[in-house]
């Protein structure tokens, strides 16, 4: 079995996680709370993420959409 890489520090992920779990606890935790929201926005929070890491954005000052 793989695991991906984590899209911030490239180390492996857990399955079904958006990052790492040194990578999860640096983000802020409004922004956790909001990742973790399973409901019709969980995806375009995903991509808020994704396109924020790409930028090279740091961790501690991520935000997506509630």
């Amino acid at each position: 079995m793989t695991s991906t890489p984590c899209p911030s520090c490239r180390r492996p992920k857990a399955r079904g996680k958006y990052v790492c779990a040194d990578c999860w606890a640096l983000l802020p935790g409004f922004t956790r709370r909001a990742l973790n929201r399973r409901d019709s926005r969980a995806h375009p929070r995903l991509r808020e993420l994704h396109r924020q890491l790409a930028a090279g954005m740091p961790l501690s000052e991520i935000r997506v959409t509630p």
